[in-house]
């Protein structure tokens, strides 16, 4: 990886490009009325995929960029689990058919704060609602260190395959500065409950950026996953935002890396987990080679959603809790945030949706450009404008960058053919941004490009 690059890109503020057009540009003017349209001209022979929000933890980590809350009781997460049953049925009956899902995923906050026989009974309504197909992937993110020996059982028991264990960093001074103290030891136990209840396939979440965090530390942390053997690891840069997010606010600032430390940091882990025998997968993923990330990779059938890189290829994502995203192929929407207001709809018979997006031409065009850039570091953008009826240069919305980044050796073009270089991989959201329509419209802030 080239520092020189990190130094010149990255302290730019850009999107993940989980989706296109990105949150920030959803909007009021599409409501429960579009939803309700929308859901019932889902093609039902396709299957869709479901997301649920489960906003509690047990203890605020000030890294944090999730909309959550913390509670020490029961009471609301047995509340809001019924909430998630009640506005599951409600999607289910808009639909009109019982629709076929291939993917669940359940987000958060924590999802495992639930009880064990909360967490059972919500996967049964699911199961009673929609047709949960038998290979289904069931993926649930997980704190290591409140995983219960009843938690890990009640998951095997209700199909999960899949779990996202949240590690971020074993240094305890980088612990100590972001309120996450978790021992190597808490996690290796998580990992054993899982796979005793026969949940094999993990994958680890990594931050780098984070305070006091050094290229040594990282090292570290990734020697003592590896001796773990996840299936797959997601590497995320720290997005320091505290004006968007007022508990961050307890970070100490000074303590944060700049941006060429940044970039060493991400290097070292990459070069690490490739050492390892993983594949890297697009711009923060890493996989072993017989994982089905890197299997769909390597056949051209990578995808990239809200969750990050994947090979679910449903074009219907159900998005259930407060604050949730879903996706239908007419467009996004998003559930209200706060979780009273998300449970006083749905006690109604509401659908909780109080925003979202409806797609036009090109925004459909654009988004299949970015994915691929995103998800192949590589696009051909007159096979995609033939597609969309489009002149490929009518693409291009910031030439000034594209010439920029060629200059710089970051990609090269090749009529329009575009390919990222290598040691540049990590500038990929750069590249994408010089094809969003929609940058600079909308007050946001996005995470540093490095």
């Amino acid at each position: 990886m080239r520092p020189d690059l990190a130094i010149a890109y990255g302290q730019d503020r850009l999107p993940r490009y989980t989706s296109y057009p990105t949150a920030p540009h959803f909007g009021s003017a599409i409501g429960v009325a579009d939803y309700r349209r929308w859901l019932r001209s889902i093609p039902t022979r396709l299957p869709a995929s479901i997301y649920l929000h489960v906003p509690f933890c047990r203890s605020m980590c000030w890294y944090c960029g999730c909309h959550t809350s913390v509670t020490r009781r029961d009471d609301p997460i047995a509340l809001y689990a019924s909430g998630l049953r009640t506005e599951a049925h409600l999607v289910a009956e808009a639909v009109g058919q019982r629709l076929p899902v291939s993917h669940i995923h359940f987000g958060g906050g924590t999802p495992t704060i639930m009880a064990p026989e909360t967490f059972a009974d919500l996967v049964g309504a699911l199961r009673y609602s929609y047709f949960v197909l038998p290979d289904a992937e069931i993926a649930v993110e997980i704190d290591p260190r409140t995983l219960t020996e009843p938690m890990a059982e009640a998951l095997g028991f209700s199909g999960v395959n899949r779990t996202s264990l949240g590690v971020q960093s074993f240094d305890p001074d980088v612990q100590r500065a972001i309120n996450r103290m978790q021992s190597f030891e808490q996690t290796a136990t998580c990992v054993e409950r899982l796979r005793r209840a026969g949940i094999d396939k993990l994958n680890f979440d990594l931050l780098y950026g984070l305070p006091l965090q050094t290229v040594d530390s990282c090292l570290d942390t990734v020697a003592r996953c590896i001796k773990l053997r996840p299936d797959r690891f997601s590497v995320f840069g720290y997005a320091h935002i505290p004006s968007f997010k007022k508990h961050q606010r307890a970070i100490d600032e000074s303590t944060l890396p700049g941006s060429a430390d940044r970039h060493l940091q991400s290097a070292a882990i990459a070069d690490a987990l490739v050492s390892a025998g993983y594949v890297r997968i697009g711009l923060d993923h890493f996989a072993l080679p017989d994982d089905s990330l890197a299997v769909a990779k390597r056949d051209g059938r990578l995808r990239r959603n809200f969750q990050g890189y994947t090979d679910d290829c449903a074009e219907t994502l159900i998005g259930l809790g407060a604050s949730a995203i879903g996706r239908t192929p007419h467009g996004f929407v998003q559930n209200v945030v706060a979780t009273r207001d998300y449970l006083a709809r749905v006690a109604e018979d509401r659908l909780a949706t109080v925003k979202g997006y409806a797609f036009t031409e090109d925004d459909r065009f654009r988004a299949d450009i970015i994915e691929r850039i995103m998800c192949n570091m590589a696009v051909d953008l007159s096979e995609i404008a033939r597609s969309h009826g489009r002149d490929p240069q009518s693409a291009i919305v910031d030439r000034k960058r594209l010439e920029s980044l060629i200059a710089d050796g970051a990609i090269t073009m090749d009529d329009d053919r575009i390919f990222v270089s290598g040691g540049a991989e990590f500038l990929v959201r750069s590249v994408a941004s010089a094809f969003d329509a929609h940058l600079g419209r909308a007050v946001a802030t996005h995470s540093r490009a490095v």
